[in-house]
C-alpha cells in the first residue's frame, strides 16, 4: 500500500518505514542530549536534591506510624519527577515550531506521528534515567525495596508509563500554544496541584475534607500508591482508604495510561498535521 506525501512523492506505508521513522526522529532527540549535556545533568541533580531534601528535612518532622518517613516518601519523589519530566515534550514541540523545526519536517516523506514518537521516547529515557539516580540515591539514604523483584519492575513500568502517556498530553499542548514560556507555565499550574495535592507527600487521610475527597481521586495519588505498594512501602498500620481509586490504585493507573493514549495519540498527531501545513 502506498501514501502520497505533501511534495507529491510516494512512498510505501508500511510497518518497518513507521519504525525506521521513529527511531531516526529518536536518535535525534538522543544526540540533542548528547550536544547539550546541561539537560542530562539537571535531570539527574534535580532528582538527587529532592531525595536529599525530602528525607533529610522533612523526615524528622513528620511520623508516619509503623513506618519511616524515608520509604513512605520515596514513592511520591519517583511519582513527581517523571510526571514533571514529561513536560519536556511539551516544551520541545513549541520550540521547534518556534524555530521552524516542524516546517523541515514537513518537507520530508515521512510518518507525520515519527516526530511525535521520537519526542516522547526521549522523554521515557530521561525518565529512566531520572529513576535509576533516584533508586540508588535512595538506597543510599536508606530507602529500601521491601518487595520481590518482580513487583518492583512492575512499579518501575508503571511510573515510566504513566509519564510516557502523560508526555503525549504535554505534546499536545505544547502544539497548541507554539510557546515554550507558555507551556512551561501551563504545566506547572496543571501539575503542581496534582502533585502537592495528593499523597505524595503526607498521607491523604491527615488532609482538610475537600482536599482530602480531591487527593482520593488525584490520578498522582492513584500513581504514588501503586509505587509504594508493589515497592513494598506501604505503611503497614495505614488504614483502609474509602476511595476505589485507592483501593486499587494499579487498576486505575493503568486505565488512566490507557485513556491518555487513546485520546491523546490521535489528537496529538492530528494536531501535528495541523500545525506543520501552516
Amino acid at each position: 500500500m502506498t501514501a502520497v506525501t505533501r511534495n507529491g512523492s510516494t512512498e510505501t506505508n508500511s510497518l518497518a518505514n513507521w519504525f525506521s521513522d521513529g527511531w531516526i526522529t529518536t536518535r535525534r532527540n538522543l544526540i540533542k542530549i548528547k550536544r547539550v549535556p546541561d539537560i542530562l545533568v539537571f535531570t539527574t541533580l534535580q532528582p538527587i536534591m529532592f531525595v536529599l531534601l525530602f528525607t533529610y528535612v522533612y523526615a524528622g518532622v513528620i511520623d508516619i506510624p509503623g513506618s519511616s518517613y524515608k520509604e513512605f516518601i520515596m514513592a511520591g519523589i519517583f511519582a513527581q519527577t517523571v510526571v514533571f519530566g514529561s513536560t519536556y515534550s511539551g516544551s520541545a514541540m513549541a520550540q521547534d515550531l518556534k524555530d521552524g523545526i516542524i516546517d523541515r519536517f514537513r518537507t520530508l516523506p515521512m510518518s507525520p506521528s515519527a516526530v511525535l514518537i521520537g519526542r516522547t521516547n526521549g522523554d521515557l529515557l530521561i525518565n529512566a534515567i531520572s529513576m535509576a539516580v533516584m533508586m540508588a540515591t535512595g538506597f543510599v539514604v536508606g530507602w529500601r525495596i521491601r518487595s520481590n523483584l518482580f513487583e518492583a519492575i512492575a512499579g518501575i513500568a508503571l511510573l515510566l508509563l504513566f509519564a510516557y502517556a502523560l508526555s503525549w498530553v504535554m505534546a499536545f499542548l505544547g502544539m497548541s500554544v507554539r510557546s515554550p514560556e507558555v507551556i512551561n507555565n501551563v504545566s506547572f499550574l496543571i501539575l503542581f496541584p496534582l502533585t502537592f495535592l495528593s499523597n505524595a507527600f503526607v498521607p491523604s487521610e491527615s488532609l482538610p475534607a475537600p482536599l482530602r475527597v480531591f487527593a482520593e481521586y488525584n490520578p498522582v495519588s492513584a500513581l504514588v500508591q501503586s509505587a509504594r505498594n508493589l515497592f513494598g512501602n506501604t505503611p503497614p498500620n495505614q488504614p483502609q482508604p474509602d476511595a476505589w481509586t485507592l483501593q486499587n490504585p494499579e487498576i486505575t493507573v493503568s486505565i488512566g495510561i490507557a485513556v491518555m493514549l487513546v485520546i491523546f495519540v490521535p489528537l496529538a498527531v492530528r494536531k501535528f498535521e495541523q500545525v506543520s501545513t501552516r
